[in-house]
């Protein structure tokens, strides 16, 4: 054998290790990321139960834990099953209510749809509760759980709102007016791929090669696409929040409720600004930035996220 043809073999040698290794990583993160993600199974000792609210519809939820009770409000695109790691953790201090909003999981739906009829799932589940609730909300979630407080007064003691998508100056652009009425159209005509990757991409800002990934990555891409139909729904709740111009000052006014807006220290900025500018309407209401966390916290990071949570709410 020549020393060029022993060159080239060895290089044809380093080439194929290194493609290995590559293969190898890209394997690593695909199972990397669908652990993180996967949010199926149900959380040990759960109690199996719903409620009426008051159009008729029924409100699926799973009750874990003991103590005061804990409504967990989810973001879009999202049942019970993104708020699971969450609720285990929270389970050890307070009676975990973690519930399908309507349109979703096991939950009923009626049309045409309100953000109203979601206040009155929420005030569904205190009464189921005991009459009154400490109240979490994620993301969109958050001026769902703000606006039921905002509604059913001293029944809400507390509330603990993570990165409300709020946009409030010029950190983010503000959301396009016309995305709910596209994303029905795509629902409508039978496409609701498309309407998920409308959302993530023109709704949440992520780049289309990234929602790709998402698409083989993330275990739960099927069940966003079964919930497709319930992006308006949060788009409706966030109305008024997302234009670049301060937050509308008497829509979730309360003198007294002890609120806490967090966000993650390594979210986005306009994440923080969002907060802030909720804060300024809402006198009981204070910002914190939690070290570490970000967007992703509820799956990620659930125990140093239901550990603030946990913090916040039982502190006098």
């Amino acid at each position: 054998m020549t020393f060029a043809s022993r060159k080239v073999r060895l290089g044809r040698n380093i080439l194929l290790g290194l493609a290995a290794l590559v293969l190898l990583a890209v394997a690593g993160m695909m199972i990397a990321v669908r652990i993180a993600f996967n949010t199926e199974g149900e959380v040990k000792g759960a109690v199996q139960k719903s409620a009426v609210s008051k159009d008729g519809t029924v409100i699926a939820y799973e009750q874990t834990g003991s103590g005061p009770a804990l409504i967990l409000v989810s973001a879009a695109l999202t049942d019970r099953s993104g708020n699971r790691r969450l609720a285990r953790y929270l389970s050890d201090r307070f009676t975990v209510i973690n519930y399908d909003r309507r349109g979703r999981g096991s939950s009923g739906n009626s049309s045409p749809y309100t953000v109203e009829k979601e206040i009155e799932d929420i005030a569904a589940l205190v009464e189921a509760s005991g009459g009154s609730a400490f109240l979490f909300g994620s993301s969109s979630g958050s001026a769902l759980a703000l606006d039921a407080a905002a509604h059913l007064g001293p029944k809400v003691k507390k509330v603990y709102v993570f990165e409300p998508p709020f946009f409030v100056d010029s950190s983010r652009p503000p959301m396009d007016p016309m995305l709910s009425s596209a994303i029905d159209q795509q629902i409508a005509a039978g496409n609701r791929g498309e309407a998920v990757r409308l959302f993530f991409t023109k709704g949440m800002g992520i780049p289309s090669f990234g929602v790709t990934m998402m698409r083989f990555l993330m275990p739960g891409w099927k069940k966003m696409c079964a919930m497709a139909h319930t992006i308006p729904y949060d788009l409706s709740i966030l109305d008024g929040t997302q234009t670049g111009q301060a937050l509308p000052a008497e829509r979730w006014k309360n003198d007294s409720l002890p609120v806490k807006v967090a966000v993650g220290s390594r979210s986005e900025p306009f994440f923080h600004s969002g907060a802030k500018g909720l804060v300024e309407i809402l006198p009981s209401a204070r910002y914190e930035s939690v070290t570490g966390l970000n967007h992703g916290a509820l799956l990620l990071a659930p125990a140093a996220l239901g550990k603030d949570v946990q913090k916040f709410l039982l502190q006098n």
